[in-house]
């Protein structure tokens, strides 16, 4: 049996009829689970005013998860990095890496993370459309790792508290900037096919073959983020489906609600063109039986050169949710945790 290096993204997701706390406290329940159930990692990801996502602050409730779990790695899929201080966001997880000791990632993206509104409150209208991101992330790596020249005149600001070790930095992007500068600047790389299935087996290639060694990391190390429902039956699987299918006609509409449940999905009021829309957007999901599921995971592996792959699941249900990871990582063969 082919092996795969699995792990879990959480975007804390709301669904109708549950609490934003609801869905925090269920990230903890799912965390843990996973960590029992082999996964190797549990990022959790920043979104603002987006009532179907709960976690705008993706740096504290790591804090939570990792205290609630001992051996999976936990960071963030990922922190948006133009809205802040590269010092700042440093001495927070040098903190995380004083408590958690070899178990923090710290992943960055460069998107809003909400719409352009929230964007500007964010800012205070100040939002660059992430102009500056190379020019953070240097600074950023920098700062963690007290790496700034002597001659800079910041050079004797230390991001405490200092120690032997450091986070896990990832660039996360669904296009090809993100692999460029994280092949420029010898940093991991992690692809968001659930947001772009197209193009990203070009992009993780190219990461591979620009990639310039550096001190962090000797070769280039990719991640493939992958969206996966999983049940006993195909006919089940896409019937779970249908949550996450009208949720993103919701985002295509501009309709802020939670994400439907199981019910609301079945019930909803299709048209042929919201149809189409809906089989179009399938192409970024991967759902079936748990070896139907297993194969095609091996399949866009192979296809992405991906050294580990990372599962993102939203359904209708929290427990179904937790049950498409059960029955993933039994069919992966991943090793159980006591």
């Amino acid at each position: 049996m082919n092996k795969l290096k699995l792990s879990v993204l959480d975007q804390s997701p709301i669904i109708s009829g549950h609490t934003p706390a609801q869905a925090v406290h269920e990230t903890i329940r799912l965390a843990q689970a996973a960590e029992k159930l082999g996964y190797h990692r549990y990022w959790m990801a920043e979104h603002h005013s987006i009532a179907a996502l709960a976690d705008p602050c993706p740096e504290i409730l790591v804090t939570r998860v990792a205290a609630a779990t001992s051996t999976i790695r936990v960071g963030t899929g990922g922190v948006l990095l133009p809205y802040y201080s590269p010092f700042k966001v440093a001495e927070q997880f040098r903190m995380l890496e004083a408590l958690f000791p070899g178990r923090i990632d710290l992943g960055i993206g460069r998107a809003p993370g909400g719409d352009q509104v929230t964007a500007a409150a964010m800012g205070e209208s100040r939002y660059s459309g992430a102009e500056h991101f190379p020019e953070q992330v240097q600074y950023l790596v920098a700062y963690l790792d007290d790496a700034l020249p002597v001659s800079h005149p910041f050079a004797r600001v230390k991001a405490m508290p200092a120690g032997p070790t450091a986070p896990q930095i990832w660039l996360l992007g669904s296009s090809d900037y993100s692999g460029a500068l994280a092949a420029q600047l010898g940093l991991r790389f992690a692809f968001a096919h659930f947001i772009s299935a197209q193009g990203g087996d070009a992009v993780m290639r190219d990461y591979r073959e620009r990639y310039q060694p550096s001190g962090r990391e000797p070769k280039p190390q990719a991640l493939l983020c992958v969206f996966v429902i999983c049940a006993k039956t195909s006919e089940e699987a896409g019937r779970l489906a249908m949550s996450i299918d009208l949720r993103r006609l919701n985002m295509d509409y501009g309709v802020n609600a939670a994400v439907p449940s199981n019910e609301e999905a079945a019930n909803y009021p299709y048209t042929e063109a919201d149809r189409r829309r809906i089989a179009a957007k399938r192409r970024r999901l991967v759902l079936g039986t748990p070896d139907t599921v297993r194969a095609r995971l091996l399949e866009l592996s192979e296809e992405y050169a991906a050294d580990e792959l990372m599962v993102i699941t939203i359904t209708g249900d929290y427990d179904s949710r937790l049950r498409s990871y059960e029955l993933l990582a039994d069919a992966c063969g991943l090793c159980q945790r006591n």
